[in-house]
């Protein structure tokens, strides 16, 4: 699975913490082999542990929670195509503050 990163999530990922970066990294990792399975076979899930939904304020823009407990932790991304295949654009990454400009 492809994918990119908006500056606002490179800017994002510079204010986590070492700790709140190598949880994320994790949940990204799961997230991105979930993806691939969903591009094989549309009928899949995502794994309710990363807990993907859409954002309501924002149609095209999905997010995923990879902390609930200190801190919080979320990310918003979006599907698009990369050099002709599916791919995942990184946009925020952070608390519930994402959400102001998902």
């Amino acid at each position: 699975m492809r994918f990119e990163r908006t500056d606002t999530f490179k800017a994002d990922w510079e204010r986590l913490s070492d700790p709140e970066r190598e949880m994320c990294r994790t949940s990204i990792k799961a997230l991105h082999a979930a993806a691939e399975r969903i591009v094989a076979d549309p009928g899949q899930a995502w794994p309710s542990n990363l807990r993907v939904k859409k954002v309501a304020s924002a149609p095209r823009v999905w997010e995923m929670t990879w902390s609930f407990s200190g801190p919080d932790g979320r990310a918003t991304f979006e599907w698009v195509e990369i050099d002709g295949a599916s791919g995942i654009r990184w946009r925020r990454i952070g608390g519930n503050r994402v959400f102001r400009q998902p």
